[in-house]
Parts: structure tokens; sequence; C-alpha cells
């Protein structure tokens, strides 16, 4: 999801939120829980089956396509030692798409649990990018992210594209995986960089930013923050 210091785009359903028919359908009579609404009207829930977890991410006909994000999964499960959520299916029908995917034992570094401990979850931040970013670019089939593709690449690297605090996961402490992978690709290492490090301030782990860079193992650029910073930031509003 995209998000940003300007504009509330994306967060956690608010309490009421019907369930989307078709995750609905999926579940059947297992439970359902809404983690997540973005700002295109999709929703993602988390269904309690017995054989094991599964998120169902749901996106209205009209908006982006789930595809992007399954084939991106898929390559990285095989290309990179990141972990990413197992694909268990993409369904289609006239009102949009929904990708089920296995879930990961472990929880954002913005939950409750992820910001126990600051240090631990901008350290996660930073570990998960620094694997995917260690992925081989040369082998990657995915263009730069759709933010990014105007500015030059001076630094190649498989990009994450929205690299936000909530899209990476903790578990006991450590970097446990990397979800929300739908504009990955080929880009510059610091477009990643420069939102993952802001990110850490959205969500109440900003004075833990040191631990972010020295878990990923740069420091800081200030005029490449600036630069990747302002394609980033959505425009205010009248």
């Amino acid at each position: 999801m995209r998000s940003g210091p300007s504009l509330d785009l994306a967060g956690p359903p608010p309490a009421g939120t019907p369930v989307p028919p078709p995750i609905a359908r999926r579940a059947g009579h297992d439970p359902v829980e809404l983690v997540w609404r973005n700002e295109l009207g999709g929703v993602t829930a988390r269904i309690d089956r017995a054989g094991g977890a599964v998120y169902a991410k749901w996106s209205p006909a009209g908006t982006e396509s789930l595809a992007a994000e399954e084939q991106r999964m898929r390559w990285l499960a095989t290309a990179s030692s990141v972990p990413v959520p197992r694909v268990l299916g993409l369904h289609r029908d006239a009102g949009g798409e929904l990708l089920e995917t296995a879930a990961i034992a472990a929880s954002s570094i913005v939950s409750a649990a992820g910001l126990r401990d600051p240090e631990a979850a901008a350290a996660a931040l930073g570990e998960g990018l620094r694997r995917l970013h260690a992925t081989d670019a040369r082998t990657c089939p995915f263009p730069a992210p759709d933010w990014t593709a105007s500015a030059p690449v001076d630094d190649p690297v498989v990009c994450h594209g929205d690299p936000c605090a909530p899209n990476t996961l903790i578990a006991d402490g450590r970097f446990a995986g990397l979800v929300d992978l739908g504009r990955v690709g080929v880009g510059d290492r610091w477009s990643d960089l420069a939102i993952a490090s802001w990110s850490l301030a959205w969500n109440g782990l900003g004075d833990a930013e040191p631990a972010f860079w020295a878990a990923y193992g740069a420091a800081p650029d200030p005029e490449r923050i600036r630069r990747w910073r302002a394609l980033w930031e959505p425009p205010e509003l009248d």
C-alpha cells in the first residue's frame, strides 16, 4: 500500500467494516478477521482454517490487478533468500480478484508485538531490505516500481517498491518476511532506503532509525534520500 505523511491512504479497517462477499465465500464457516484496507478499496483478511491460517487479499474490479503480486511472490520464492508468503491461488470474477496466500508465523513490525521493541522492529526493516537487495538483479524479470520509473537509476538492485514499515514481518524479535510485493522490480537502492527509513517516523518508530541503517549496513545519504522522498510524497490536497 502506498502511504505517506500527508495523506492517510491505508490502514486497518474501522470496526464494523463488512467482509467483502468474495472473501466471505472463500472463508465459508471459518473465522475471518479484516486486517487492512487500502486506498483503492481493496481489503485483506486473515482466515483461520483448520489446516493453517491464510490471507485473502481482495481487489475490486477496475483497480490494480493482483496478478503482478502473484507473479512476484512466485519468483521471489525461488530467486531470493527473503521469506515471502506462499501463493495458494488467484481467483477472478466480475467483481474483482482475490489472492490467497499461506500465513507466515509472524507479525508486522508496526503491530503491538512489533512496537514493543522499536530497535528490533527497525532492524528487521533494514535486514529485510538488505536481503532483498542482495538478490541477483540480473535475473529479475520485473521493471522498476511505477513511482520510480521516470527517475534515473544510479545503483540498481531488486527493489520492494513499497518498503513502508507495515510490509515487514517480525517474529521473536527478528526479521521474518516481506509482504505487499506487487511493485517488486529492478530499481534504485535508495528509492527503497529513503522511503523505508521515512516510514519509521510515520509509524511511531522514528527514534529507532539508527538501528535500521545499522542492520542494512549503510549510512544515510541526505541528497539521495531527499530526491526519492520528493517523488513519493503525495501532493497536498486543496
